[in-house]
C-alpha cells in the first residue's frame, strides 16, 4: 500500500511537471481560475463600480487563453486574450453587433497592453483592472503560486531585462517593485505610462 501510494505521488508529480506553464498558471498559479477573477473583480469595482453581467463574464474568462501555452510572455503567450475575445464575440456581442459593435470582444482582447499597442488602440478597461488587481494580493499569497507554476522565474527575467529590477533582488523586493509599476498603469490608464517589459511587434 505504501509503495503504491509513493508511485501515485510520483506519477502526479510527473504529470504536473509535464504541464505547460500556461496551464499551470490557470490551475494553481498567478492566473488561477478562481483567485485571479476575484481580485480583478475587486479592482474593477474599485475603478468603475459593479460590472454588468457581460463584463463579469469577461472578468472570469479573460485569461483562459493561457491554457496550453508554453510560456506566459513569448509570442504565443501574448496572444492569450484571443480565446476570450472569440468567446465574447460569439456569446456576448453577437446579437448587438450593429448597435454596439465589438464591445466585449475588444474588452477581452485589449486587456493586453501588447495587443493594443500592436494594433494601434488604447487598452480596454479590463486592462487597468487587471493591473490594479495585483495590489489586492499579499506577497505570501502571490509568490508561492508564481513559484509553483514556474511563472516567477520567467517574470523576473523579463522584468530584469525590461525594467531593470536586478535578479539579485529578493522575490519580495521584486514583487513590491512590480506592484508599484502596475499601480501607475492603473492610475494613469495609458498604455505607455510604464515601459513595456517585452518588445511590442506590430
Amino acid at each position: 500500500m505504501g509503495h503504491d501510494g509513493g508511485l501515485e505521488v510520483q506519477g502526479l508529480e510527473a504529470e504536473i511537471e509535464g504541464m505547460r506553464r500556461g496551464t499551470k498558471s490557470i490551475l494553481f498559479g498567478v492566473h488561477q481560475f478562481i483567485i485571479h477573477p476575484i481580485v480583478v473583480l475587486i479592482a474593477w469595482v474599485k475603478l468603475y463600480g459593479r460590472p454588468n453581467w457581460k463584463e463579469f463574464v469577461c472578468i472570469i474568462i479573460h485569461d483562459w487563453g493561457y491554457w496550453g501555452k508554453r510560456k506566459m510572455d513569448d509570442e504565443e503567450g501574448e496572444r492569450h486574450p484571443e480565446w476570450a475575445a472569440r468567446f465574447a464575440l460569439l456569446w456576448l456581442d453577437w446579437g448587438d453587433l450593429e448597435t454596439k459593435g465589438f464591445t466585449y470582444f475588444d474588452l477581452c482582447l485589449y486587456h493586453s497592453r501588447h495587443l493594443a499597442k500592436a494594433r494601434g488602440v488604447e487598452p480596454s478597461r479590463l486592462c487597468w483592472a487587471d493591473k490594479l488587481s495585483i495590489l489586492y494580493e499579499p506577497w505570501w499569497f502571490y509568490l508561492p503560486r508564481a513559484w509553483a507554476s514556474g511563472e516567477l522565474q520567467e517574470y523576473r527575467e523579463a522584468a530584469a531585462k525590461g525594467w531593470g529590477i536586478s535578479l539579485s533582488a529578493t522575490h519580495r523586493e521584486w514583487y513590491r517593485f512590480v506592484q508599484e509599476k502596475l499601480a501607475i498603469l492603473a492610475r494613469e490608464q495609458k498604455g505607455d505610462a510604464v515601459p513595456y517589459v517585452n518588445q511590442v511587434k506590430g
